[in-house]
């Protein structure tokens, strides 16, 4: 059973920032896409973030220039560094691993790609 543990998440103020990580004890991320997902209450699932095996990137428009994904192969950890924080980027987030590389719809993770997902850490902006 693969194992993806996230940390990172909390409360922060409109304008902060925040850093997710992405790690596993139990599986080699290194050959694989990470991506991250956000929900929010009441609403779909839906990808935030790309990186593949080999460091091509995806972000869906409204992160763009915002959020950087990146990873640490030696670390076998994938992080997303989240910066200007809004109220609408409330939700959880979840750390995604697609062992086909990223599936993407208009540079956007697709749900449908996930093979392994994590449990999910929450961020709340809010004053």
């Amino acid at each position: 059973q693969v194992q993806l543990v996230e940390s990172g998440g909390g409360l922060v103020q409109p304008g902060g920032s925040l850093k997710l990580s992405c790690s596993s004890s139990r599986m080699s991320l290194g050959s694989y896409c990470i991506a991250w997902f956000r929900q929010a209450p009441g609403k779909e699932r839906e990808g935030v973030a790309g990186i593949s095996d080999v460091g091509k990137i995806y972000y869906r428009d409204s992160v763009k220039g915002r959020f950087t994904i990146s990873r640490d192969n030696a670390q076998n950890t994938g992080y997303l560094q989240m910066n200007d924080l809004r109220p609408e980027d409330t939700g959880v987030y979840y750390c995604a691993i697609d062992l086909w590389g990223c599936t993407t719809v208009d540079g956007i993770p697709q749900v449908s790609g996930v093979d392994h997902w994590g449990a999910g850490t929450l961020v709340t902006v809010s004053s």
